[in-house]
């Protein structure tokens, strides 16, 4: 289980023309918000969507013919499920991918649309894994971990490479763990080829199963939580990458899920990119918790941008409110003519947009003669939103800000 530099690099020649060699980008916003140089590793702009490919393709290179004869099959919340679908259908080979029944339906469509065959199993990626477990012992098809395998993280770690050929002073590279495989075969290859850099990882307050396994020295198994950042919600790492994490990576710190989301509309709008939530998580890990981080050059891994267009609505509503741009308000006003126009009048003197009203007389909390409103505003800011609070209070209202 033992893996080397040398792996990585052989790991780069094997993918050479099947993967993209990802742009790395330097971002304005994220560099001024935190005060240092930020750039950007576009993997979500690789094929498929994501950085996956990488290591799926990798490990199915170095199977046997007649291993390729028996198919492969493996577990994925999505991103790892195209890139063994895709690796596979270079090869010709049969795929069989378990993803959890509440993976994002454009991941589940993308995998079937890659020529493999999809089994909707389980709530969480762990409980797909066991399945596709007991699947792979009866069919005799090679099962392809998406992180506990040496030729996975060594296909991963060709990141590496390409961050220190794009940018060779780098000085902080920030990533996400799920199982690990990412971060082990691109801490191994920066500290090997450049000790000085600081590899931190990022992990959902969800989900810290790796965090926590370093902290108790150990593998853990932790009872996570759904978040947006399904691509890193894995409740137990591998033990391969645990020793490599554990040797490797400087740090690991945690996002939640405000974060995520206010992190995913900033890349929307700023850089005009679409990132998923795991993807989203580096990033919102400078703006968010390596605020002690100054003037350096640092490197955001953006892992994937495979988000349901369902999700990324909510996710883009979710930013906004804990950015302050929307709010929702609840007041009570007396059940007469005007009595409505002159709340909204004064809102419109604030300049709020107000994007909807709800209107009701008949709940159990409001007095008769009374009746509560609630408003979805469209609001610049959070201090906007006080100021709209204020004059409200001023003028008699009780207000209750959502």
């Amino acid at each position: 289980m033992n893996i080397s530099i040398e792996d990585i690099m052989k790991a780069k020649a094997t993918l050479q023309g099947v993967s993209y060699k990802t742009a790395l980008v330097y971002n304005p916003s994220l560099s001024d918000l935190s005060d240092n140089q930020v750039y950007v590793k576009m993997e979500n702009l690789q094929r498929t969507g994501s950085f996956k490919l990488r290591g799926a393709y990798n490990k199915i290179a170095h199977l046997t013919e007649e291993e390729k004869q028996c198919g492969v099959i493996a577990s994925s919340a999505g991103n790892h499920a195209q890139g063994v679908a895709v690796a596979a259908n270079i090869y010709r080979i049969k795929s069989t991918i378990v993803m959890p029944k509440h993976a994002p339906l454009a991941k589940i469509t993308a995998t079937r649309r890659y020529g493999a065959e999809v089994i909707l199993y389980g709530e969480v990626y762990d409980e797909a894994y066991n399945e596709a477990r007991r699947i792979q012992s009866d069919t005799k098809a090679t099962f392809i971990h998406p992180f506990n395998d040496p030729l996975v993280i060594a296909g991963q770690g060709t990141i590496a490479l390409e961050i220190l050929e794009d940018l060779p002073d780098v000085e902080v590279v920030v990533l996400p763990i799920g199982g690990g495989g990412l971060i082990s075969g691109v801490a191994l290859a920066l500290k090997t080829l450049k000790p000085t850099v600081k590899v931190i990882g990022v992990q959902s307050k969800n989900n810290p199963s790796m965090q926590k396994s370093i902290a108790q020295q150990r593998v853990v198994t932790i009872d996570g939580i759904p978040s947006i950042a399904d691509g890193i919600a894995v409740k137990t790492p591998g033990d391969l990458t645990f020793e490599l994490v554990k040797q490797y990576v400087d740090e690991i710190v945690t996002v939640d899920e405000d974060e995520i989301a206010s992190t995913m509309l900033l890349f929307l709008e700023s850089a005009k990119v679409v990132a998923e939530g795991s993807g989203a998580a580096s990033a919102a890990a400078i703006l968010y918790s390596l605020s002690h981080y100054k003037n350096r050059k640092m490197v955001a891994i953006l892992s994937g941008g495979n988000v349901d267009v369902n999700i990324l609505a909510r996710t883009i509503d979710k930013g906004l409110v804990t950015n302050g741009r929307k709010c929702f308000l609840t007041t009570v006003i007396t059940d007469r003519p005007g009595a409505l126009a002159q709340l909204l009048q004064l809102i419109a003197s604030r300049g709020a947009n107000v994007l909807a009203v709800t209107h009701r007389r008949e709940t159990l909390d409001i007095p008769i003669s009374y009746a509560k409103v609630e408003l979805e505003l469209e609001t610049t800011d959070a201090d906007h939103v006080q100021r709209i609070k204020k004059l409200l209070e001023e003028n008699y209202y009780r207000v209750i800000i959502q």
